[in-house]
């Protein structure tokens, strides 16, 4: 049996109008619902800014499928995942739609740690500074385009 634990995520940027079936039918296989517990329908996707999804009891933390998806369509996302005693720490992904996703050590409530031997390699507070902020993305609102249109944000 799988360890699990709470899961969010929040996805921005273009997706084109042929791909949201695909979007959508892996949405509902994690059973990935809203921050009032109500599970995704389409008009979640307003435009108007990133989609934000959760669930509890998530495999390793992870919803590998929908990364997965998002970085074959350069959706940028970042994903929490809860740390699960004796097995891994809290974790933020963070994908900005372009380069490899990161991951970051974070507390169980979000916020971002710097371990010691990151200090170390790091060297001086503005390099801990920019590390820290490379951490919170400003992810652009989720937007369904036409095909010729797309926009990643």
């Amino acid at each position: 049996m799988a360890d699990r634990v709470s899961v969010t995520i929040r996805i921005g940027g273009g997706l084109s109008r042929i791909k949201l079936t695909d979007l959508v039918a892996i949405i509902e296989s994690y059973a990935l619902t809203d921050w009032l517990g109500e599970y995704f329908h389409l008009d979640r996707i307003t435009g108007l800014e990133p989609l934000e999804l959760g669930a509890n009891e998530v495999a390793w933390g992870r919803l590998g499928d929908l990364e997965d998806f998002c970085i074959a369509n350069g959706l940028p996302f970042q994903r929490w995942c809860g740390s699960y005693p004796g097995g891994w720490e809290a974790e933020r992904l963070v994908y900005d739609g372009l380069t490899e996703p990161r991951s970051y050590t974070v507390t169980d409530n979000d916020i971002v740690v710097v371990t010691e031997p990151e200090v170390c390699s790091l060297g001086t507070f503005g390099a801990i500074g920019a590390y820290l902020q490379s951490a919170s993305l400003e992810l652009p609102p989720l937007t369904i385009v036409d095909e010729g249109e797309q926009d990643h944000g």
